[in-house]
């Protein structure tokens, strides 16, 4: 059985790209047209183009109970959820509130393991004391939880950014962009988004009553949160629209200039990236997993811990103790990646279909960590091209699916249409276009992975699940440079559907060499310019020694995909691309 093929395909250019060189250097104008900018206005990152929060729907009612919260200095429960986006919306809730003046604020995240995901009954029950329930990240789906808590006297205000059901829990206040009737411009807010919206609003209400004035309050300024925000929406994997641009630029400026919180620092620190020199792909690929391993593995309570530390020394040792569950996170996720390829190849045996993979790709073990089910389903996507959820035991004929899709596969409305074609059949699902949760018996697992496939035949077929790579086009020899890297550096952020310039072009492979055991790492040349390279998770192409002075006919060369990038190695910078994708011409 063979992977499918890969497919190198160069974006389109856009119409503005002409318009667009006028005022900004060819290769930008390139990059951003066929990213849909139209105007170089709509680069402009500053604060004062984020969008106004008096279009999200509820968000007024919302403040006036937070606002009244406040003021009455009534028992606040801030109900989080296990993610990295959760746990920075978790962190910014509770710092907020109290900067605002709040004596009574406290923070649950439901034990992925004990509890599953959401504002449930029994957290519910854990929360008895609290006057008024806050959901961050969670809460739209959250239907029984939020009838407990209504019967139990509390007022719930759900912020969220997941897509809702056909029916909406009875809460005092919903902020969520996604809910039916919202016509805030933006659809893309992470969850820490939907808060710093909500808490933003708090504060200029309070402002205008004077409560800052009057109780010898410190006025907060919000900016000093968007280090989370940034964090949250960049590890959440949304979309980066111009509004959420202008959250992470700006919350990376603060992590730049040194005035970001301890923890982020602290793991920036153990994941040896520079703060002063951070960028988003750092946030998504160093900072947020060390946050999310807790949420994986553990308890997500010391994630937060470590963003709420004001504390550099105490904020190390949760960092340090992040990166062990990181470490431990990895090695298991090694594991379960490798058996999820067996069970792939496995299945195409027993289907005696050589080379015939299911559209839609189900996969369990009861070996399987629950926690990074997520992760290895990604893995798997991204080798198969196709829409994949892997499943692992969470109780007594229960198991847990995270799904990972696809671009034209919506991955919650896949299940949703399960739902409705085999009532029954899942137990809760929720989640968006390309990542979605679910549950369901055990006894159920087969039927399910059955309907799934078929489910995702009606969506594509076998030929749309060709694996494409978007490139923008190749650069000259004499653009691979520092300066460069640099540029395209600077003109970020860059992140999902705003994605980071990616190149192709065919260089002479000079060397090669396994470091790190998995990792290749290469010279490359392309005329006169030799530069560095390496490949993550990928073997040698050829089996044969470098520079032995072989004939003419024995030069190998390679079409590749790749970022730009710098390498700081013993403190010298030089150019190193990050290689996405290599094969060798015939």
């Amino acid at each position: 059985m063979k992977e499918n093929s890969i497919r190198i395909v160069q974006r389109p250019r856009g119409a503005s790209e002409a318009n667009l060189a006028l005022e900004l250097q060819p290769l930008l104008a390139r990059i951003f047209s066929a990213r849909g900018i139209s105007k170089a206005a709509d680069l402009d990152l500053s604060l004062a183009n984020l969008l106004r929060p008096t279009d999200l729907l509820g968000v007024k009612k919302a403040a006036d109970i937070v606002s009244s919260a406040i003021r009455d200095n009534k028992r606040i429960v801030i109900v989080g959820d296990f993610d990295c986006d959760g746990a920075t919306a978790s962190a910014l809730s509770v710092s907020a509130l109290r900067a605002f003046g709040a004596r009574q604020v406290s923070y649950l995240v439901p034990n992925r393991f004990q509890f599953g995901y959401g504002l449930t009954p029994e957290i519910v029950a854990l929360a008895k004391d609290a006057e008024v329930l806050i959901t961050v990240d969670n809460g739209i789906s959250s239907i029984e939880g939020v009838a407990a808590a209504n019967s139990a006297g509390m007022e719930v205000v759900i912020t969220d950014h997941h897509l809702a059901g056909k029916e909406l829990p009875e809460a005092a206040a919903i902020v969520n962009p996604n809910q039916p009737g919202c016509g805030f411009p933006s659809k893309a807010l992470a969850g820490v988004g939907v808060i710093f919206y909500l808490l933003s609003l708090v504060r200029s209400q309070l402002v205008a009553e004077k409560w800052f004035e009057n109780n010898g309050i410190a006025k907060p300024n919000m900016a000093q949160f968007l280090d989370l925000v940034a964090l949250g929406t960049i590890a959440d994997v949304v979309p980066l629209d111009q509004n959420n641009r202008i959250l992470v630029q700006a919350g990376l400026k603060r992590i730049r200039a040194g005035v970001g919180r301890p923890g982020i620092r602290a793991i920036c620190e153990i994941a040896r990236r520079d703060p002063t020199v951070l960028n988003a792909q750092d946030l998504a690929f160093a900072v947020g997993p060390r946050l999310n391993a807790a949420g994986r593995l553990d308890d997500m309570s010391l994630g937060i811990q470590c963003l709420l530390s004001t504390d550099l020394a105490k904020a190390r040792k949760l960092a340090a103790a992040l990166n062990q569950l990181n470490v431990a996170r990895r090695e298991i996720e090694q594991v379960m990646t490798e058996d999820a390829e067996l069970l792939v190849v496995a299945s195409v045996n027993k289907q005696q279909a050589s080379d015939k993979i299911d559209l839609g790709i189900c996969l369990f073990d009861e070996s399987w960590h629950q926690g990074v089910i997520g992760i290895v389903a990604g893995r798997i996507r991204e080798k198969f091209h196709r829409p994949v959820i892997a499943f692992a035991e969470s109780g007594v004929d229960e198991l847990k699916g995270s799904a990972r899709s696809i671009p034209g596969v919506h991955i919650r409305d896949v299940l949703d249409a399960i739902a409705c074609r085999y009532p029954g059949l899942i137990g809760k699902f929720g989640g968006h276009a390309m990542a979605a949760g679910l549950s369901l018996r055990q006894i159920h697992y087969s039927r399910f992975a059955n309907a799934f496939n078929k489910e995702i035949s009606r969506w594509v077929s076998e030929t749309d699940l060709q694996g494409t790579i978007m490139t923008d086009g190749c650069l000259e020899a004499s653009q691979l440079e520092l300066d460069t890297a640099r540029l395209l550096g600077r003109s970020g952020p860059w992140g999902q559907a705003f994605p980071e310039p990616l190149f192709e072009g065919t260089f002479q492979l000079v060397d090669q060499r396994v470091v790190g055991e998995h990792h290749l790492k290469m010279s490359l040349k392309m005329g006169n310019c030799l530069v560095d390279a390496i490949a993550f998770r990928q073997a040698p192409l050829v089996r044969r020694k470098f520079g032995a002075g072989g004939p003419e006919d024995d030069i190998i060369m390679v079409r590749v995909v790749y970022k730009l990038s710098e390498n700081d190695y013993q403190n010298q910078v030089t150019l190193q691309l990050m290689v996405d994708h290599i094969e060798i011409v015939d």
